[in-house]
């Protein structure tokens, strides 16, 4: 196994149907414009309410990817 360097930054992830499918929007379009991501880490769990119920969920995570060689 090769030593790998990782450089880390924090993206928010929008979604009116769930905490997890926030996660997936954000990794879904970081990946688009950021290869190697390897890993996340949740940092902040956020919503918004429209009359007395959840409508969606924001979701602040740290990615990390390796850094090309």
């Amino acid at each position: 196994m090769a030593d790998h360097v990782y450089k880390s930054l924090e993206i928010t992830g929008t979604s009116s149907k769930g905490s997890d499918d926030a996660i997936r929007t954000a990794i879904a379009r970081a990946s688009k414009s950021i290869r190697n991501i390897k890993w996340f880490q949740v940092l902040e769990v956020r919503g918004g309410i429209d009359g007395a119920k959840v409508a969606h969920w924001q979701v602040t995570i740290k990615v990390g990817f390796t850094l090309d060689k």
